[in-house]
């Protein structure tokens, strides 16, 4: 029965914020320790543009506008660089802080076995 209980509880905190818009790292810098973030509206998306010289840009942004000749546009003072856009929660993060979903999967599978034994 607890273990049950246990299990529905990690279920609905799965869902909790599924509907709603997505949060993107906003900022300009060199270092990639980008703390700001933003709430974006419902059909946007997190952009990451990384600068030949080095400056990356972090910002909300539509989906459809993730194209480089939209992209080279929208930042004329940029003449060389790579992107990467995406749709889930603060996914336009440094690489450093990537591990988050992992710690998420190693508590829930803890917490199975804790169930099991």
């Amino acid at each position: 029965m607890k273990c049950s209980l246990v299990i529905c509880l990690l279920i609905c905190l799965s869902l909790v914020g599924l509907g709603s818009a997505i949060r993107c790292y906003t900022c300009k810098d060199y270092t990639s320790s980008c703390t700001k973030q933003r709430d974006c509206s419902y059909d946007d998306a997190c952009l990451t543009l990384n600068e030949r010289g080095g400056m990356t840009y972090r910002k909300c942004l539509k989906y459809s506008d993730c194209e480089r000749n939209r992209l080279a546009q929208m930042f004329p003072q940029v003449s060389s660089f790579t992107f990467k856009c995406c749709n889930s929660d603060l996914c336009n993060s440094a690489p450093s802080t990537a591990a988050r979903p992992l710690l998420g999967l190693l508590a829930s599978v803890m917490v199975m076995w804790w169930c099991v034994h």
